[in-house]
């Protein structure tokens, strides 16, 4: 069973940066990982997706501020958080599923995506 634990989230003021990151055992391929946002009383939100292929995918809100890679050889997803905004704030998510649900706009749809980490905080000051 794939296990996932993200890290890397922090306190920063908003125009900052962070790298969170998302090892993961037990990892099989063709696999859809992503990365999923919570913010308190709003509902869980895809942030961007990376199929077994390397090709990735993000929502609109975070497009050129926000880059998702990985890096099979150590088991690592990451997602690189610049120019980040107070909107940004929020509980982060990796999450996987089948390799089909990266196709959109299933990877948008938190239901799709059976296996979590505990999430990993990032908060924006103004």
């Amino acid at each position: 069973q794939v296990q996932l634990v993200e890290s890397g989230g922090g306190s920063v003021q908003a125009g900052g940066s962070l790298r969170l990151s998302c090892v993961h055992s037990g990892y099989t391929s063709r696999n859809c990982m992503s990365w999923f946002r919570q913010a308190p009383g709003k509902e869980r939100e895809g942030v961007a997706a990376i199929d077994s292929d390397g090709d990735t995918r993000y929502a609109d809100s975070v497009k050129g501020r926000f880059t998702i890679s990985k890096d099979n050889a150590e088991n690592i997803l990451y997602l690189q958080l610049n120019s980040l905004e107070p909107a940004d704030t929020a509980m982060y998510y990796c999450a996987f599923a089948p390799w089909y649900r990266c196709y959109s706009p299933s990877w948008l749809n938190s239901s799709n995506f059976k296996t979590w980490g505990q999430g990993t905080q990032v908060t924006v000051a103004s």
